[in-house]
């Protein structure tokens, strides 16, 4: 799916780094996408946190610093912006707007994480996090709203139950007497 919302086909070849072949990363450093190396840290702000109860899943696509889009994304599994893109994106799965990314789009998501800026309505099935220095400008629904203390948010939120809970009132769980 997501090689028709870009219309062409995703990268998977990675570039080389300068160890030598068969050797893994030095403790404490991961791979990230395109061959490069960061520390653990840098690591937790590519997967959704654990905090909101989201899954780690593999990156699979990256849209990089300096990089711009405009038009429809729609993907499966989580994909990370750290450019500007412009338009509207959709999916059940997961966003992360990484730190520098300017996003201006309607969002329809599964879970949405926010390091970046985003100007537009986000829509999450799941939950939105918002972290610091994240700014978002628009209105939110989900069921499940974070924000850090430094985050810049002008807008409405919407709390709304998931569409796979229940809510049983406490008077139809009781047995007639």
């Amino acid at each position: 799916m997501l090689k028709r919302a870009f219309g062409g086909t995703p990268r998977t070849d990675r570039a080389q780094t300068d160890r030598p072949s068969g050797s893994s990363a030095a403790a404490g450093e991961v791979e990230a996408p395109e061959g490069t190396r960061m520390d653990r840290q840098r690591e937790r702000d590519w997967a959704p946190s654990a905090g909101a109860g989201l899954a780690t899943s593999e990156l699979n696509a990256l849209l990089g610093k300096g990089s711009e889009f405009d038009g429809k994304l729609a993907f499966e599994g989580t994909v990370r912006i750290d450019g500007n893109f412009t338009g509207e994106i959709t999916t059940s799965d997961t966003l992360i707007v990484g730190e520098g990314a300017r996003v201006q789009a309607e969002i329809t998501c599964g879970a949405v994480v926010v390091h970046g800026e985003i100007i537009g309505n986000v829509k999450a099935s799941q939950s939105v996090e918002l972290h610091k220095p994240g700014r978002l400008k628009g209105d939110v629904t989900t069921p499940s709203l974070m924000i850090e203390k430094g985050v810049m948010f002008e807008g409405r939120a919407q709390m709304e139950q998931a569409a796979s809970s229940k809510i049983i009132p406490i008077a139809a769980s009781q047995g007639d007497d």
